[in-house]
């Protein structure tokens, strides 16, 4: 076949594809004009990103043993401001340049003291792109220095120095002072930072450097200022104990077990303790920057200890021979544990930072667990004994777990192509397109129903509460009546057997009432989802539909409110008096109703459920769903202020 290349030429109104059209972006104005690619988004999770960049800088310098105090303040208009009493960022002028350092620091990317030079041995800011990023992308930044005596200023605008770097003052400490105020222009979403996010970093920051630090502020409302100090001498150790007390777990053993080792200019270590819970909670850190998707160090952690327990098992006949060595899962049923290695030149996967590649650190980590925690175990034999029973009791009940299965096959199709009676699926069989509703209540399910488009909308009512999966393991799922007919409609199993490629429908769409009751339910099935379906929520396919709360009318004329304040409005509009009705359920609802105020993706409102902090909400499901009270009445007490006051 002959193929005819057509460069434009010969088209109308075609647009030229020439030198002309290439663009050279100088200095910072790459960073503005594409600021994703260095701080992910420019929605709240960026705008908070800029706030990291400026405090990991500090932290280096706490890496390298020179600083021993980092503040950071919200102030109002939502400035921020980082104080370091670090060495100060250099201020002599550049041989290269011509211009100070501190204005190469800031005005240029790649351009830092962690590439190769003897500034830092450990840095978590690898990419050196962090503080003239947040340059770049404030309104203005102003910069201190104080260092050898005197206080150097300078001021900068959308990454602009806008004056010269001068002395303002003397100084007797040195340290580093950035105020900066995000540009509007670029986080057009918002500009207002939230205190519980920034809170959340800074003291995991402050664990994970023993002895640091680390003051948050917020002065933003001058009636009530709040201001936080966080410094813990047990590192990660206090780490793992402020973990499982904010989960209200009991210990089974009394002290956490930590380990270390230095090879050269590389270090190594962990801490650990096992829980009552059916969970594991495993969180990994490379230079202070958490690996969310673990690496070398987190893998052969979870290597390691399953080897070392099993041989453990096996040379105290705890363990028989003709029994089947423990699993993964089993060993690390109830763990809570934090890995932080510290090395030169990290190699990281991306600038999230997201997952270590370094071979090196697995092989320490390894070697670690080897030399440390194996004869940890020798010596405290009680500790080995209370982790293995409770390991090996989790391996007897995954095999229960297994032949549960295997009878839910039988009983319940899993395994067939049968479907649940209950559910009321829809005509189309494309995953991309077609939505599965579970809806609360059979009078809901059978308005939903009727008033579904049953091309692509499948409906799965349910009644009653189901089985709260946070306290209970695996085999308990199988067979239960009000859950397996979920796994059965998806299609994609449960636990080690789900598997994303054969789920049915590309939407799963919770539909309760807006009542407690409903909210409940909600949560119930978003702890199973969390729970035994992780890639269901992690790939984006969970939804929260959004059933409006009142209908206001007159004559003719009709709104749907999904707020109080929605409500108030409407009836304004409508010229101040309408009939209002509150909505207490779905089953309020005809299914034209249903249909046109929950369901027609035309007008639908629905909540897309994500994982911005697997470990957030991990705690948050074990403090919602767990056996402690005292936790979940904090959570209330403290979240109480997000609650609307429903006439519920």
């Amino acid at each position: 076949m002959d193929t005819e290349y057509d460069n434009g030429v010969n088209r109308p109104n075609a647009t030229p594809y020439d030198e002309s059209q290439i663009q050279v972006l100088e200095g910072l104005e790459a960073v503005r004009k594409r600021p994703g690619m260095y701080i992910g988004s420019t929605g709240p999770k960026g705008l908070h990103h800029l706030v990291y960049e400026i405090v990991d800088n500090s932290i280096d310098e706490a890496l390298a043993g020179y600083c021993t105090h980092v503040e950071v303040e919200i102030l109002p208009g939502n400035i921020i401001s980082v104080r370091d009493n670090g060495r100060g960022i250099p201020v002599g002028i550049n041989e290269k340049l011509g211009i100070p350092t501190v204005t190469v620091v800031l005005t240029i990317l790649h351009a830092g003291g962690k590439f190769g030079g003897s500034g830092y041995k450990v840095s978590g800011g690898l990419h050196g792109v962090g503080m003239s990023v947040v340059n770049a992308l404030s309104e203005w930044l102003e910069v201190e220095i104080s260092r050898e005596g005197k206080i150097y200023h300078q001021r900068f605008e959308r990454g602009n120095a806008v004056s010269e770097l001068k002395v303002i003052g003397n100084s007797q400490q040195d340290g580093t002072l950035i105020r900066f105020k995000a540009d509007p222009a670029i986080f057009v979403e918002t500009t207002e930072y939230e205190f519980e996010v920034l809170q959340k970093r800074l003291r995991e920051q402050a664990f994970l450097n023993a002895g640091l630090k680390i003051t948050l502020s917020d002065l933003r409302d001058e009636g009530s200022p709040i201001k936080e100090e966080y410094c813990y001498e047990g590192g990660i150790s206090s780490f793992v104990e402020f973990m499982i007390k904010t989960r209200g777990y009991n210990r089974l053993h009394p002290q956490v077990i930590h380990i270390s080792i230095v090879d050269g200019d590389s270090t190594a270590e962990v801490a650990m303790q096992y829980n009552d819970s059916y969970n594991e909670n495993i969180v990994s850190f490379a230079n202070n920057i958490h690996t969310v998707d673990g690496g070398t160090h987190e893998t052969s952690f979870k290597t390691a200890i399953t080897r070392i327990f099993n041989d453990y098992a096996r040379k105290h006949n705890l363990l028989k021979e003709n029994e089947s060595s423990l699993k993964g899962d089993d060993v690390r049923e109830g763990l809570t544990a934090v890995i932080s290695v510290k090395l030169k030149d990290a190699q990281f996967e991306g600038q999230t930072k997201a997952k270590l590649g370094n071979t090196s650190m697995g092989t320490l980590v390894n070697q670690l667990l080897n030399e440390k925690l194996a004869p940890f175990l020798e010596e405290t034999p009680q500790v080995a004994r209370a982790i293995l029973e409770k390991s090996i009791n989790a391996a007897r009940v995954r095999e229960a777990a297994q032949r549960a299965r295997e009878l839910a096959r039988k009983k319940s199709g899993l395994a067939s192509t049968r479907m649940p009676e209950k559910l009321a699926d829809c005509i189309w069989s494309d995953a991309e397109r077609t939505e599965l509703y579970i809806v609360e209540g059979d009078s809901a399910g059978g308005s939903a129903i009727q008033g579904r488009d049953r091309n692509f909308q499948a409906i799965l009512p349910l009644w009653g509460k189901m089985l709260n999966v946070e306290k209970a393991r695996l085999d308990k799922v199988y067979g239960n009546e009000k859950l397996m007919p979920i796994v059965v409609a998806l299609g994609c199993g449960i636990g080690d057997d789900f598997d994303i490629s054969k789920l049915r429908y590309g939407k799963v769409i919770i539909m309760a009432d807006a009542d407690v009751d409903g909210a409940h339910i909600r949560t119930l099935l978003l702890t199973f989802f969390f729970r035994f379906m992780r890639p269901l929520v992690d790939q984006g396919h969970v939804y929260i539909a959004q059933p409006p709360l009142y209908k206001i009318s007159r004559g003719k004329q009709h709104r749907y409110a999904f707020s109080d304040e929605e409500r108030d409005r409407y009836i304004e509009e409508l010229g101040g008096s309408a009939d209002v009705q509150r909505y207490k359920g779905l089953g309020e609802m005809d299914p034209e109703q249903l249909w046109e105020t929950t369901m027609d993706p035309a007008f639908r409102t629905m909540l897309k459920v994500e994982l911005d902090d697997l470990t957030a909400a991990d705690e948050t499901f074990t403090i919602l769903m767990g056996d402690r009270v005292e936790p979940r009445r904090e959570f209330i007490e403290k979240n109480a202020k997000y609650v609307q006051n429903l006439d519920i």
